[in-house]
């Protein structure tokens, strides 16, 4: 799976009834629903994105008066659109960032096209996050070695003295070599949710698990508010999205993400390092101006909560204030048949430098194009590999 080559189709497991669903869905199936159509009523599993809704500072609230309605609030006047969606046409009024199929629901779909983000309510089951909690422990004890794995430590961390065990560790990046941990990026529940956003190609891009430390007093284990697509040599954004499970408890207490709603809408802007008194993680990078009153939505999540949000999302999370470390693992998917780009001369020239300087030591490589890397990094999880 790992090594899906170029050109060549590929699929993830996945039973008998779900593939046949899966192409019913993609099929001949009259679309008709336009947000407002009958859906089966008996996923309970999956709950309509709710949220807290406060911007920060708020006062913490239950999780019954925290989980209000996000589209409600924060309504998007889309004009009519015909998205071309890579293989087939999609002509829906005011859908642009999603597909139809019979899997979101009407207001699971507005959701992500108003708000750009959903959060899906128990997606990925308790025991394959403890397998991926195991595996993510045997790699921090340096029992086993990934190939191409970056390993990256709190900057605060970084400086003390080094302990051969997760305490050291805030955040693994392309585990696309892991067998375990790359099984979380071709899990049916999740790819299903996936293609909703990215057509049937589906490309595994950018792999990571997170583990943000207690926060040592200087307020770095904070992430910048920032948007993905930064790191991206790749389009169009809105056929690439990243889910983001919680491995436990996520709350304003250890650091959740805190998203702006509606910002995908806009577009890329220009990033760099904040000035931040303790310092900041390497290529943690934040957007420049952005306008801090706009409403911020803080994702309290459960073990195993999903959420997939679009690219161009503002997006970030607080402190972790709590003893114990946060843990959740992601990737970034991107249709097979999204292409690269020359990021010379625009405002992704800062991030390409040092990826390549990165990936110049990762690789023994004096010279290596960015979109290269990329393309090394990719993982084919589902359908064809056309461009990327």
């Amino acid at each position: 799976m790992a090594g899906a080559p170029q050109g060549r189709k590929y699929s993830a497991p996945v039973s008998g009834q779900r593939h046949a669903e899966r192409s019913l869905r993609w099929g001949s199936r009259p679309s008709g629903n336009n947000g407002t159509g009958s859906f089966n009523s008996d996923r309970s599993r999956f709950v309509t994105s709710r949220t807290d809704l406060c911007s920060d500072p708020c006062p913490q609230k239950t999780t019954a008066e925290s989980e209000v309605r996000v589209h409600l609030a924060f309504k998007r006047d889309l004009n009519s659109a015909t998205v071309f969606g890579f293989g087939r046409r999609q002509s829906n009024p005011g859908q642009r960032y999603t597909f139809d199929s019979d899997l979101l629901t009407p207001e699971q779909r507005l959701s992500y096209e108003q708000n750009g983000f959903v959060l899906i309510r128990n997606l990925v089951p308790e025991e394959d996050v403890d397998k991926f909690r195991k595996a993510f422990e045997r790699i921090c004890r340096q029992e086993v070695k990934v190939p191409g794995m970056l390993v990256m430590r709190d900057v605060a961390i970084a400086k003390s003295e080094f302990v051969p065990d997760q305490r050291a560790v805030s955040k693994i990046q392309d585990f696309q070599e892991d067998p375990e941990l790359f099984r979380y990026c071709s899990l049916p529940q999740i790819l299903e949710y996936v293609e909703c956003f990215t057509g049937p190609n589906i490309m595994a891009m950018h792999t990571m698990l997170i583990n943000k430390p207690p926060d040592a007093g200087k307020k770095t284990s904070r992430h910048p508010m920032h948007q993905d697509l930064h790191y991206f040599p790749f389009r169009p954004a809105d056929r690439i999205v990243c889910s983001w499970t919680a491995m436990e408890k996520v709350n304003r207490q250890n650091g959740c993400l805190v998203v702006l709603p509606g910002t995908h809408t806009g577009t890329l802007q220009e990033h760099d390092y904040p000035v931040w008194e303790g310092g900041v993680n390497k290529m943690y990078h934040g957007v420049r101006d952005y306008n801090p009153q706009h409403p911020r939505v803080h994702l309290e999540m459960e073990k195993g909560d999903t959420v997939f949000f679009h690219p161009l999302l503002i997006h970030g999370s607080g402190m972790n204030e709590t003893e114990g470390f946060r843990k959740a693992i992601s990737c970034h998917y991107a249709s097979g048949d999204c292409y690269y780009i020359d990021v010379k001369g625009t405002t992704q020239e800062n991030i390409e430098k040092e990826v390549m300087e990165i990936a110049a030591r990762k690789y023994g490589l004096d010279k290596i194009a960015f979109k290269d890397s990329w393309a090394f990094r990719g993982r084919l999880v589902q359908g064809e590999r056309v461009s990327l």
